[in-house]
This record gives structure tokens, sequence and C-alpha cells, in this order.
């Protein structure tokens, strides 16, 4: 057991390995009491359990014990197997009860509601009341109850951000509602946690709490459009960008690029990350993904846009325009 924990314990990445038992955040600090008193009660049971075992195995037999016995195992088949098993139960259930009430859904400004809509494999984040949208980074002022509304575009996702709240499964045609609580400023690490495909470990989005005038002056700069470039080489880049296949699938508002099956553009260069969280947001990452999509997500449905070194470096250089 001790060798397959240290096994497992290898497995994760320590970038992106946020600990339901480590919340930031009501909701996850109250599931977070639960599992430690379960665990708690858990292993209590088990020692009892054990203690009474080692007591039946080692103690001394005398003769004439055989009666005694059968009397004496009554009592605890009474006691340990019915009375004990259903007050442990009842206690469980009047603490979950009691943590349910606890993380249900507060009431909430309308204006403070997000929907995040799933696809294979990347996050698509709607701010209905501020009319802005935005990709795989979710700003939400800090110590406010924030709504989102969850659904799919495709097959089964779950949104899950352990150091805040509970996960919530996203199905194809419905629309579910969770809510969350950041108590302190920080970037939380938010994942799918039900498999959706090949790349399922690298569907990941962060949840950026921001002190409130902070998160206010954010939704200010998503509004505007994309600013025009005024450098030689970002307006070749921007004319690269729009004769391109590019604009099929994503959309630079203030531009003729519309497409709706990628993420919008138009502010990727205030992102930390790209391709759903799996690599930091610089020049190098944002030309190897360009080029070859595959190499770092595999079917990913981005294909590879075909460029000349000149041309990746000017479209290069108008991304880096779009904060």
């Amino acid at each position: 057991m001790l060798a397959i924990a240290l096994l497992l314990a290898g497995c994760g990445d320590a970038a992106y390995a946020p600990s339901t038992l480590s919340p930031q955040g009501f909701g996850a600090a109250r599931i977070a009491d639960l599992w430690w008193f379960l665990l708690a009660l858990g292993g209590a049971v088990f020692i009892a359990v054990m203690v009474y075992l080692a007591i039946a195995l080692f103690r001394p037999r005398k003769p004439g014990d055989n009666a005694k016995n059968q009397r004496n195992g009554s009592r605890v088949i009474l006691f340990a197997g019915i009375i004990a098993p259903a007050i442990i139960l009842f206690v469980v259930f009047g603490f979950t009860v009691s943590t349910l009430n606890a993380i249900s859904t507060p009431s909430i400004s309308r204006e403070f509601t997000i929907h995040v809509v799933a696809q294979q494999w990347w996050w698509e984040v709607r701010y209905p009341y501020q009319q802005i949208e935005t990709a795989n980074e979710i700003h939400i002022p800090a110590g406010e109850p924030v709504r989102f509304l969850l659904s799919s575009e495709d097959v089964i996702h779950s949104f899950w951000v352990p150091e805040l709240q509970g996960k919530l499964d996203m199905v194809p045609g419905k629309t579910h509602e969770l809510w969350l609580q950041a108590d302190q400023p920080g970037v939380y690490i938010g994942q799918c946690a039900e498999f959706c495909g090949i790349q399922h470990a690298k569907m990941r989005f962060i949840i950026v709490a921001e002190p409130p005038e902070e998160f206010e002056r954010w939704v200010a700069e998503q509004r505007q459009p994309a600013s025009e470039p005024s450098e030689s080489l970002a307006l070749r880049g921007q004319q690269v960008f729009l004769s391109s296949t590019c604009i099929n699938c994503h959309a630079v508002a203030g531009t003729n690029a519309t497409g709706d099956l990628g993420p919008d553009l138009t502010h990727l260069a205030s992102r930390r990350t790209l391709a759903a969280a799996t690599i930091a947001n610089n020049r190098g990452n944002l030309g190897g993904w360009i080029a070859d999509p595959q190499h770092i997500k595999p079917g990913a449905f981005m294909p590879p846009t075909p460029l000349t070194g000149p041309e990746l470096q000017a479209l290069l250089a108008y991304l880096a325009t779009l904060k």
C-alpha cells in the first residue's frame, strides 16, 4: 500500500494539483469539514473493530466459555451490528444534510452570473450581464458569491474547482447551476472531472479572483474591441490573420473575424495560459500552438496553420497587441 501511495503521488503535476483539503472558499471549506469528520469517524470505527477482533482472537479460552460466549455474542450483534451502526449512520446523515444546506445557493446579485459552456477540449466563458466573452480564464470578484450556469456543447463534462466548491456535471441539452466564492484574491485551478475524450486530462481552466475594483476594471477592458495595431509588423500580422483560415473558427471584436468554433481572441494577450490552461501564454508557446497544435494536444480539433516563418512572426506580433 505504501508503494502504491508513493507511485500515485508522482502522477500529478504540482503546478496543477489543487487540493480539496486546502479550501479557499466557503463551499469547499464545508465539504472539507465533512470529509475530515467522516475520516475521523471511519478511523474510530476501524480501530474499535480491530481492537475487538484482537480480543476475540487472542483472549485466553477457558473450559465452559462456549455458552457464555454465545450469550455475549448475541449482545454484540445487537449493539455492534444494529444499534451502533444505526447511530453512526444517523449522525453521518445529519452532518451531510447540514453540509448540503450550508452550501445551497445563497442570494446572489444577477450581475454576478457567468455562463460556462464546455467543449472538447476548452471552456467558453460568457458574462451575459457584462456582455463580454472569453475562454479558459474566469475572472470573479473575491469575497462575493458568483452564480455559474453550466452547459455542454458535445459530451458530458464536469466543472470542478477543488479549492472553491464541489463538482457538477455538464450535460448536453441541459443547463445546471452552481455557485462558488473565493474568500481571498488569487488564482485557482479548475479541471474537467468527467472523462470526455482523448484530451480530458488537458481540459483545465483558471479562476482569477480579484478585489472588486480590479474586477470592474477587467470588465471595462474586456468590453473594448481589439486595439488597432500601429507597428508595421503587427499590421502585416493582422492581414495574415484576416486572410487565413483562423477567421473560420475565431472571432476578434472590431474585425471581420467572427468565427465561433474556437475561443474568442479579442483579448488573447491578456490571458495567462493557452490551450485550456495547458501551457503558459508566451510568444514561443503561442507560435508552437499555431504551427502544430497536435504536438501539444493530440486529438485537438484545431488544425495546424500553414505559414511561412515571416508570416508566423508577423501573426505573433499582431496577436501580442490583443490585450
